[in-house]
């Protein structure tokens, strides 16, 4: 006799007088006959006795049931009366088989399974509306509110969309094909349940050789293991590497992992992506225990971590001979189902860990590489302490993947924060350590880089003395953000600078930078023509001079400078327009003022007056009330103007504050 490898219950539909009226492709692959054989003729072909067997509505028992190839086979059978279709009562049976002694001795015990499965089972006619369900289908009602007794697919229901279930019921009817496994989440009615529910789906054939209707079996899976590892992926992939820093990096991949994975997590990462002060190198050795990490992240389910040896930023020893340098030296992950804790293991070499894995209860490990781009950053511990259930081969591949996508978000952070550090460097290097106005005009300024959420800019400042008593102001922006607008930053103050010495205009000397500019940019063309790198910049130059007090400017692309008089009032000249720099399309003019004795004139560059949720106008309007409100010496002046345009935010772009005052004889 074929055994029966069918995945549900056979399912079978009786008229009142024992004739097969529907036959399911389970039916098929348990008695091995095929509908057409059996629809239309008495199931005691292959179900002997009386079937139905008076007027119950539910019913169990064990039956010896034939095969096709002439054997028998043992199974119970749950008989349930249907709603009538037809003239006359029918009966649907779910046959199981029943191969072993144990389901024999416990049949007489057994209540109907069909009502007391956690499986969720439904009739549905032609029409796809429901004529049997059991009580798994009934609990589910919350949240699927047309498993009911009469109730069409068709009706709509408040919250419940149906029209994609139709849509597969209605394949399922039309060629015959299962559909297995369709997962989809249902949302109750008021919002306040949510549930996951795989349904598979198969048609039962009519006597008459139509379809007869869909029976659907669904398995809630919304707190399956599986579902629950999913999750904590698409949480990593949200909550792990939501900034370019290192350290915040590090703690996120701790928090989530505590307690859905483990009870205790550490990240420590190597010197090259956590550089301290002090590097490990220059710390000295216990007798068993070298630093070779730092703590850069640590969680716990207790209050205080009590598990951990070392605090956050701290150096981490290890024994060469731990499972930590291993993993360091190989890329490989350490997997202890049961931590062995008995003598002779690498932990007599080291006595502190010992006693806290004592102290606390740690029975199972892992420990995970960090691995990025084929260098290993460090390594993250996973341990379990009051969750009794050691890891499982399941619990390790699930951890490596957080280490995976972990590693890559330190990369980031690594690599960005050695490039901002570089750029600040050489942007604080190319900027003006000492400014002068010489007997003409007192002189001050302010640089605030951007945010961790940006990369360094280009922003620039400059005091310039010229012959007699004279003093070039000049502030610009580079477009674009690290070390090579850094660089350009750098090239272009010193071009100003020389054009400054050669006596020019404002005008012209904007017209002469952006003409270098554009051959700078055509010199650095690639191979197609096109620049590998295209320069652009904003730039404000003025002169003042004190013999005349007369004070000449012109804008490439810049916001206008702010001039407060000594009465208070602030406002901004505006140059006449003119285009950015290296576009070569600047015909510049310039503006000349004439200024009071004790003006102040405030030179800045956008990351001032723009945000991302005000346009620069609106940040000008801001900026005039700061203005009015600040008071002398300049020092002051110019925090106040900051700390009121900023506040103690990051700024979201490089601040450059250029503030000078016209001396009073």
């Amino acid at each position: 006799m074929a055994s029966s490898g069918t995945r549900f219950p056979a399912i079978i539909v009786i008229d009142a007088g024992g004739t097969v009226i529907a036959w399911s492709r389970a039916a098929e692959e348990l008695f091995g006959y095929h509908a057409a054989e059996l629809l239309g003729r008495p199931g005691s072909l292959v179900l002997p006795g009386n079937l139905p067997p008076g007027d119950q509505e539910q019913w169990y028992d064990l039956v010896e049931a034939r095969h096709r190839d002439g054997g028998t086979l043992l199974v119970g059978v749950a008989g349930s009366r249907l709603t009538p279709l037809h003239a006359s009562a029918a009966w649907l049976l779910s046959v199981t088989p029943a191969t072993d002694e144990g389901f024999r001795r416990a049949a007489g015990v057994l209540e109907p399974i069909i009502d007391h499965s956690p499986v969720a089972m439904a009739l549905w006619d032609r029409d796809l509306r429901c004529v049997w369900l059991n009580n798994g289908a009934r609990r589910l009602r919350s949240v699927f509110p047309h498993y009911e007794i009469g109730r069409s697919l068709a009706e709509p229901l408040p919250g419940t969309d149906t029209e994609a279930a139709q849509e597969v019921m209605r394949e399922v009817l039309a060629d015959g094909t299962a559909m297995i496994d369709l997962e989809e989440l249902f949302v109750s009615a008021d919002q306040s349940e949510e549930r996951i529910l795989s349904t598979s789906l198969f048609r039962l054939d009519g006597v008459d050789g139509r379809p007869w209707g869909v029976c659907s079996v669904a398995l809630d899976v919304t707190d399956s293991r599986a579902r629950r590892r999913l999750t904590l992926l698409r949480e990593a992939s949200i909550r792990i590497g939501t900034t370019l820093n290192v350290q915040k990096t590090a703690q996120e991949l701790a928090d989530l992992a505590v307690p859905a994975l483990a009870d205790y997590v550490t990240v420590d990462l190597a010197e090259a992506v956590l550089p301290a002060d002090e590097p490990l190198q220059r710390l000295a050795a216990t007798d068993v225990s070298i630093p070779v990490f730092r703590r850069a992240g640590v969680a716990s389910i207790h209050e205080g971590i009590p598990e951990s040896l070392w605090p956050l930023g701290e150096p981490v020893f290890v024994p060469p001979s731990s499972p930590f340098t291993k993993v360091l030296t190989t890329g490989r992950s350490h997997f202890e189902r049961v931590l062995d804790t008995s003598p002779g293991t690498w932990l007599d070499q080291d006595p502190d860990r010992a006693e806290i894995i004592h102290g606390t209860g740690m029975h199972t490990l892992i420990i995970v590489p960090l691995r990025a781009r084929g260098e290993i950053l460090g390594i993250t511990v996973f341990v379990r302490t009051d969750n009794e259930a050691p890891f499982t081969k399941d619990d390790l591949l699930l951890a490596e993947e957080l280490g995976a996508r972990a590693a890559l978000s330190l990369d980031n952070a690594r690599r960005y924060t050695r490039e901002r550090t570089a750029a600040l460097a050489l942007q604080r290097n190319l900027l003006p350590r000492r400014l002068t106005g010489s007997a003409a005009l007192e002189v001050t300024s302010r640089y605030l880089p951007a945010g961790l959420h940006d990369a360094v800019g280009g922003d620039w400042f400059d005091a310039i003395p010229l012959p007699r008593d004279r003093v070039a102001l000049v502030v610009g922006d580079v477009t674009g953000h690290g070390i090579n607008a850094a660089a350009t930053m750098g090239r272009l103050r010193t071009a100003v600078r020389t054009l400054t010495y050669m006596g020019l205009p404002p005008d012209e000397l904007l017209a002469h930078l952006d003409d270098l500019v554009v051959r700078l940019t055509e010199e650095d063309a690639g191979p197609d023509g096109f620049p590998l790198d295209p320069t652009g910049a904003t730039c404000l130059y003025a002169v003042y001079d004190p013999a005349t007090r007369r004070f000449t400017m012109a804008g490439a692309g810049h916001p206008p400078p702010a001039l407060v008089t000594p009465s208070g009032e602030v406002r901004f000249p505006r140059p006449p327009s003119g285009t950015p720099i290296g576009l070569g399309l600047g015909a510049y003019r310039s503006l000349d003022l004439e200024l009071a004795e004790g003006t102040l004139i405030a030179l800045y560059t956008d990351g001032l007056i723009e945000t991302r949720t005000a346009d620069i106008e609106a940040g000008i309007d801001r900026l005039g009330a700061a203005l009015a409100q600040a008071t002398l010496p300049l020092e002051d002046f110019c925090s106040t103007v900051i700390r009121a345009m900023v506040g103690e935010e990051h700024a979201e772009d490089d601040i450059a504050l250029l503030v000078a005052r016209t001396r009073v004889p």
